[in-house]
């Protein structure tokens, strides 16, 4: 009976044990890029989220650097590191569309990294950087329909270093949704995992154009 009383104490007070897996304890990172204009047509402007604001041109954005396994991924895992702050992740707007996004990344993904909150975010800009985003498509001044596979391509021909096993395109009610890219810890391009490698395979996917 007191077992359960200090059980149940523990539940409404927050301080109950934590879930996760072991921080800094996994294979490889994948890089998620989300074209923004289709985020935006999907959600993003229902919600009035800031990113959508027709003066920040967003094209990809980082939706976020997660560490993986070879099967599945970590989340949520217990850390001793400090919550990063407003002024911290205001910083990563500008690649990521919100704060809000970067705190939330950090929350789920970056707290399995092992890094402190700025290490994390630094290596996220540096892996963000080390992609070249095709700029065949911010080229677009209207929604046009294309095959996932054509994305795909894209990356590879302006990333040499990328082979298709190392990408994947997603897909979203009919939209091109990201670009998984996989990457070592090195940020170096690696063969992406069997639960990773999920190709959209639509011949028409819609593509929105940056406002």
């Amino acid at each position: 009976m007191l077992l359960r009383a200090f059980v149940g104490f523990l539940l409404l007070t927050g301080a109950a044990f934590a879930k996760g897996e072991r921080a800094g304890e996994f294979d490889y990172y994948v890089m998620s890029l989300s074209w923004s204009p289709n985020w935006c047509a999907l959600e993003g402007d229902a919600k009035g989220s800031p990113q959508c604001n027709a003066d920040k041109e967003h094209g990809w954005v980082l939706h976020g650097l997660w560490p993986q396994y070879h099967q599945g991924w970590p989340s949520f895992c217990p850390t001793i590191e400090p919550q990063p702050p407003r002024s911290l992740t205001n910083t990563m707007a500008d690649i990521m569309g919100t704060s809000g996004l970067a705190w939330y990344q950090w929350k789920k993904h970056g707290v399995c990294s092992g890094l402190s909150a700025p290490a994390y975010y630094d290596l996220s800009r540096k892996a963000f950087e080390s992609i070249m985003r095709p700029p065949v498509f911010r080229k677009l001044d209207k929604t046009i329909k294309l095959p996932a596979s054509v994305v795909e391509d894209a990356f590879i021909k302006a990333n040499p270093s990328l082979r298709r096993d190392m990408i994947t395109i997603t897909c979203r009610a009919g939209h091109i949704q990201e670009a998984r890219i996989c990457l070592g810890k090195d940020l170096s391009p690696v063969p992406c995992g069997r639960d990773v490698s999920r190709d959209c395979s639509l011949n028409d996917a819609l593509f929105e154009p940056v406002d």
